[in-house]
């Protein structure tokens, strides 16, 4: 009896690195290598022979890429679907990436770096455009998304169409539709429904779906990259909750404007200035630093410090904001 062929496999590292500037949250992307004009993750095979872990294997690789240090940083997922690293001229070996979520900030130092090692800050909102509500219910939503997703809703085939009261529930729930409220973690769920749907381009170039009548939505990203963008942004908004990471974006000294901006540039939605405020000094997250700052081009304002003993005096520090409509 012939031995059964085993297809080898290789591990690789992605980082959806974030930062936040111009109140802009930024998700750091990559040239390719083989002049592929769709943005990237940085990314590198682990090897065991030099790195003792999957993170300072990242680390190492994110640095020799792209000549950033990261600060916080954590595992998302792992990602391993067959056919989801195809790339002309791939030999038989199967990748699966491990990915994760780092934060850092930058200034004009760093992106002079950066852009020499050819990688550039992205707004994520270019990537996931249907996320961003701080103006509001992007019209994106009503205008195009829903009525793709109604007749993709509605199917082709019996199989399909079998499938119709499962479809129109993950339709509500992704996108707060009748008595479901918009839930901005739900970032992931609301890709893979447009993914399978066929409205962004990655399904279009997987062969999952054929161009339709409708655009493809974001910026298409290389393999499954934006996948793991959705992943990350989903993990950071429900992060903010609990933990204090949020302050890992921010400069050393800040206002609350500032704090509140970086709030609403994660998690897509505008917050009231005063319930924003009353709710830092609840949590008692921030001090003063006795500092004022006329950079705001109005009346100077108090500079505030992440105040770090409430790590030691509470087990999950964050900023559970309460969003409207």
């Amino acid at each position: 009896m012939p031995a059964e062929r085993t297809a080898a496999v290789e591990i690789g590292l992605n980082a959806a690195i974030v930062a936040v500037t111009s109140r802009s949250p930024r998700i750091l992307a990559v040239s390719d290598e083989h002049g592929n004009s769709r943005d990237g993750l940085p990314f590198g095979p682990f090897d065991p022979a030099r790195h003792r872990t999957f993170e300072n294997s990242l680390r190492d690789s994110v640095e020799q890429q792209t000549a950033l240090d990261l600060g916080y940083i954590e595992q998302l997922y792992t990602f391993g679907d067959q056919g989801r690293h195809r790339m002309a001229g791939d030999s038989s070996t199967h990748m699966v990436s491990v990915g994760y979520l780092a934060l850092t900030r930058t200034d004009a130092e760093n992106n002079a770096r950066l852009a020499e090692a050819g990688a550039h800050w992205r707004d994520w909102y270019s990537y996931l455009p249907w996320e961003d509500w701080r103006q509001g219910r992007p019209l994106l939503i009503d205008q195009l998304i829903l009525p793709a997703l109604r007749q993709w809703e509605q199917g082709g085939h019996q199989e399909e169409r079998l499938g119709l009261p499962q479809r129109r529930t993950r339709i509500r729930l992704a996108f707060g539709l009748d008595d479901f409220p918009w839930d901005e973690e739900r970032v992931l769920e609301r890709y893979e429904l447009l993914y399978e749907a066929g409205l962004v381009g990655e399904a279009i170039i997987d062969g999952r779906a054929a161009p339709g009548n409708t655009p493809p939505l974001g910026l298409t990203m290389r393999h499954d990259h934006r996948r793991i963008v959705a992943t990350a942004v989903a993990r950071l908004r429900g992060k903010i909750k609990y933990r204090p990471v949020i302050f890992e974006l921010m400069p050393p000294e800040f206002t609350l404007t500032d704090l509140q901006a970086t709030v609403e540039a994660i998690s897509g939605r505008h917050l009231h200035k005063q319930n924003f405020r009353r709710l830092v000094e609840g949590a008692e997250l921030v001090e003063p630093t006795g500092m004022l700052t006329a950079a705001t081009g109005g009346r100077p304002a108090a500079l505030f410090r992440f105040r770090r003993q409430i790590l030691d005096e509470r087990p999950a520090p964050g900023l559970r904001a309460s969003y409207g409509k």
